[in-house]
């Protein structure tokens, strides 16, 4: 078996410029695949802390920008299976410029249970008690901090554009928590509402809420929303990830357009490649029918071509998923479903999965023909 694999292998390098072009046209089809899945994997599979698995949002019912009374959390707190309710309002607002380097989330929220809500966010206890204490005060997370360049004690202005208010804030706190979910600044919800009109305060965005289980979440979002359906302003309650998911259906159905983006790159990848083995097997022809002279079987045929396709698209799979792991790696800032984009080992597989397919799939028409041609038709093959 070894020297029919080095024997195709061999005949991979016959033709070299051939081959090279194939691997490369092979490589940069899987590169975009693999950016693909990817981002298809961020959107829908992304493994988030375990206690993601026990938060809900609870938003209003008609969309995101109609804000809910602020005495709806303590009427969430009641239901069963509820540990704690945060109030979270997106301030939005301006940093310096509209430029996406100074953009980060800006929540107004309740510094008394915020952390209680998300405790995979570790904060000192001093800094904690500092949050808390200071009604103008930020807590930021580590990751935020880093890239913008705050620091403890800092003062940082932003620009109200949904509220028109603009705040004034004092850096009091760093938390650490997972890198996907530190890039955020929480101020005082109080704070904010000092500066509102009568007929905005008491509003709230949305609410999340820590549950005592995952399996009480679908009862508890079908409690909360059902607490309210007769209320002029109804909910829609949620687990955290299908609340994520829904920013990515505002764009369309981004599921089908990734998938038929996909489809298309490895149905263009195929054609490519079994046009390029069509062809190797056309020259060979006459090869062939000396190997059959010499005793090979139709199977040894069969195996050499299939091999050697198989090769070429599987050195293409490979230079793909280097390339779309090193560009993952410097696109992990970007934020993606809340979290940077990253390379799996499931997204690698998949990608080389579909190499060694294309390999498998454009070879098996040109070796199965040339595996049953005749050997003395083979041997009188002109071209």
């Amino acid at each position: 078996m070894w020297k029919y694999l080095l024997f195709a292998f061999k005949n991979c390098l016959r033709n070299r410029r051939r081959s090279f072009l194939t691997i490369a046209s092979i490589g940069l089809s899987l590169f975009l695949l693999g950016i693909l899945v990817a981002i298809y994997h961020a959107f829908y599979y992304r493994s988030g802390p375990p206690e993601e698995a026990l938060r809900l949002v609870t938003r209003n019912r008609v969309s995101l920008t109609f804000s809910l009374p602020e005495y709806y959390g303590a009427r969430i707190k009641q239901i069963a299976g509820v540990r704690e309710v945060v109030p979270t309002s997106w301030f939005g607002g301006i940093y310096i410029d509209n430029r996406p380097e100074h953009f980060f989330p800006r929540f107004a929220t309740d510094p008394e249970k915020i952390f209680d809500v998300y405790p995979e966010y570790k904060i000192l206890p001093e800094q904690l008690k500092a949050f808390q204490a200071d009604r103008t005060s930020a807590a930021i997370g580590r990751y935020l901090a880093k890239k913008m360049n705050f620091s403890m004690g800092q003062k940082i202005t932003i620009k109200g554009d949904i509220y028109p208010v603009d705040i004034e804030l004092t850096i009091r706190a760093i938390f650490d928590g997972p890198k996907d979910s530190d890039f955020v600044l929480y101020f005082h919800r109080k704070y904010l509402e000092e500066g509102l009109s009568e007929s905005l305060k008491g509003t709230v965005g949305t609410f999340a809420m820590m549950a005592d289980s995952a399996d009480s979440v679908p009862r508890i979002a079908r409690d909360v929303d059902e607490m309210f359906r007769n209320s002029d302003r109804q909910t829609k309650t949620e687990s955290e990830h299908a609340f994520a998911l829904s920013f990515v259906s505002m764009l369309g159905n981004v599921k089908l357009f990734l998938l038929s983006i996909c489809g298309a790159v490895v149905f263009t990848i195929l054609l490519v490649s079994a046009n390029t083995m069509a062809m190797s097997v056309r020259e060979r022809v006459k090869e062939i029918g000396v190997l059959k002279t010499l005793g090979f079987t139709r199977g040894n045929v069969l195996t050499m071509i299939v091999a050697e396709s198989v090769i070429i698209a599987m050195l293409g799979g490979f230079l793909g998923c280097v390339l779309a792991y090193v560009v993952c790696l410097g696109l992990t800032d970007i934020q993606i479903m809340f979290g940077g984009l990253t390379m799996p080992p499931v997204v690698l597989a998949i990608s080389l999965l579909v190499a060694f397919a294309i390999g498998l799939l454009s070879s098996a028409i040109p070796a199965w023909h040339a595996s049953r041609l005749p050997i003395t038709e083979a041997l009188r093959h002109v071209g």
